[in-house]
């Protein structure tokens, strides 16, 4: 089988391109599958997260997998964050530090996506100022998304995450997917709401909703980086099933997908121009206010 991707950028039409990749590619199975990068003439480098789990995914069915056609600034590219070092290609030395690079974790690597998160995303000089207890609160809602792409997906073929820093564009761009069940499944199983692919993930990202029983945290990690991204002017998307969700300049908007993505993929977009100082309400002392 062939498919020919287009390129892929950070809008619905590059995820609809991918949950068609996964729509026509699902039944493959000891098949050689080759997907024809020729008119890829651009590829944001996290979304190796989403196109990695896919391409796992063919993987798992014992497919064979090639890329053909890599234009040579998306091979450069690809090669620098290691995700084409999976595909037959060396790893190219990243000299300038731009790169989050592509990893996949199993479920029990949580240890090892907390320090993924720490040195490759968290201490990156170009971050925002964030006081202590906002540094903290954000760490949080990080490997949040890990938890729940663990214990709501249930997922068994792990969670894929990629990112890069853009100097130009004054952007840090971060995405994690994973190749479970879905918000919508998840809320309908736990909750027994039977909610739109798209109102699902609204309702995911309000306030403390939480499918999560007993005395444990849960709901507040997305809720905190879209208010954070609406005060840094930056972006947080999210797919999940057919669902489509985008959060900038303080607007949201839902879109339903063609065809379904399997599992959900979440990606936040940092404005790293940003040169406000950024802390939480409950640490501002009374003198500052006056």
């Amino acid at each position: 089988m062939r498919f020919a991707l287009p390129a892929i950028r950070h809008d619905q039409t590059s995820f609809e391109a991918l949950a068609r990749l996964h729509a026509q590619t699902k039944k493959c199975w000891f098949d050689d599958v080759e997907i024809d990068m020729g008119a890829t003439t651009w590829f944001e480098a996290d979304m190796c997260a989403a196109f990695g789990a896919i391409l796992y995914s063919l993987g798992k069915n014992l497919n064979t997998v090639a890329l053909t056609n890599i234009p040579p600034k998306v091979g450069d590219i690809l090669s620098r964050n290691g995700f084409l070092s999976h595909y037959g290609r060396v790893r190219i030395s990243d000299r300038w530090r731009t790169t989050i690079s592509y990893q996949r974790f199993d479920v029990k690597d949580d240890r090892y996506f907390s320090s993924y998160i720490e040195d490759e995303l968290i201490h990156r000089s170009e971050m925002p100022e964030m006081s202590p207890g906002l540094l903290k609160k954000f760490r949080e809602s990080i490997f949040e998304i890990f938890s729940n792409a663990v214990w709501h997906s249930r997922t068994e073929m792990g969670i894929f995450s990629c990112g890069q820093f853009f100097p130009t564009r004054n952007r840090i761009e971060f995405t994690v997917a994973d190749l479970g069940v879905g918000i919508r499944q998840n809320i309908r199983d736990h909750i027994g709401l039977d909610l739109s692919p798209e109102e699902a993930i609204v309702w995911a990202t309000t306030g403390n909703s939480t499918t999560k029983r007993g005395n444990v945290p849960g709901g507040l990690g997305l809720k905190l980086l879209g208010e954070f991204i609406d005060l840094n002017n930056g972006c947080l998307q999210i797919v999940s099933d057919a669902g489509y969700w985008h959060r900038e300049n303080k607007g949201i908007c839902t879109v339903r997908l063609s065809h379904p993505f399997p599992g959900t993929v979440i990606n936040i977009e940092i404005n790293t121009a940003d040169t406000n100082s950024y802390s939480l309400t409950s640490e501002l002392n009374a003198e500052d206010i006056f």
